[in-house]
């Protein structure tokens, strides 16, 4: 998956485990591997659900300071209301010391 800059070093620590995407189907896949700079990380789970149900850990959980600046950020893909339909996407860094077989490929997001 792609993360914008400012993103990518909390990716790449660990610290952020959570994306919110504006897409018309998903574009990963639960155990999906994917690349991030020099590492990998890894699809635990992935809910469709309303931006409104996005929670406070999920908004902090995703590197962002409030649910305002994550939705804008989401939002580049059109606008989102609280009753818009956006995928959670839960993740996990992938252990360098394991198996990194990618379990699939991502295109632009």
């Amino acid at each position: 998956m792609q993360f914008s800059p400012e993103l990518r070093d909390g990716v790449l620590t660990g610290d952020i485990t959570v994306s919110v995407r504006l897409w018309r189907r998903p574009k990963v896949r639960v155990g999906g591997r994917y690349p991030v700079g020099p590492a990998m990380i890894e699809v635990d789970s992935i809910e469709l659900l309303p931006f409104a149900h996005i929670s406070a850990a999920d908004v902090r959980l995703s590197g962002e300071p409030d649910r305002e600046t994550l939705r804008q950020r989401a939002a580049h893909a059109g606008p989102i209301g609280d009753d818009t339909l956006v995928y959670r996407i839960a993740f996990h860094l992938v252990d360098a010391g394991r198996d990194q077989g990618t379990g699939g490929t991502l295109a632009n997001t």
